[in-house]
């Protein structure tokens, strides 16, 4: 385990609206404003995306298994942004729901709002991390500066 300790930063109150894109949407945020590192929580629903629902098998790297929807499923998330060779990256947890079908995983590609999602945005200031992609393991952790 390595950590480090910091400070909350701004907090941005964002609404998404009908037809935009969930994670572009996050990271013009963070283009905009200059945001290197938060977290955020957010609330809505999404009429169509994509997850990555857990590796095929227990090994690393991971082999993905992908799900995607196509109708309104309401959902929760709660996430983290870091940069990557200085571009914001989104890593994005969320259930989604639709009568009785149920989703979790990791928001990936592209994932249509429908009618609106809130998210509460806080930046995290006092340190210094961005994500380095290591191979070996498949994904690119946070690494601290």
């Amino acid at each position: 385990m390595e950590y480090r300790v910091g400070n909350i930063g701004r907090v941005f109150t964002v609404r998404m609206d009908h037809g935009e894109d969930l994670a572009e949407s996050l990271k013009t945020l963070a283009s905009t404003e200059n945001i290197q590192a938060a977290t955020f929580v957010l609330l809505g629903a999404v009429e169509s995306g994509n997850l990555v629902a857990g590796p095929k098998k227990n090994e690393r790297p991971p082999n993905k298994m992908w799900t995607s929807f196509e109708e309104a499923h309401e959902v929760v998330g709660a996430g983290n942004l870091f940069r990557e060779k200085g571009e914001p990256v989104i890593h994005l947890h969320a259930g989604l729901g639709r009568a009785g079908d149920a989703r979790i995983g990791c928001v990936r590609k592209e994932n249509q709002v429908f009618m609106v999602i809130e998210a509460f945005v806080f930046e995290l200031t006092g340190f210094e991390a961005e994500r380095v992609w290591n191979g070996a393991e498949g994904y690119a952790p946070i690494t601290f500066k």
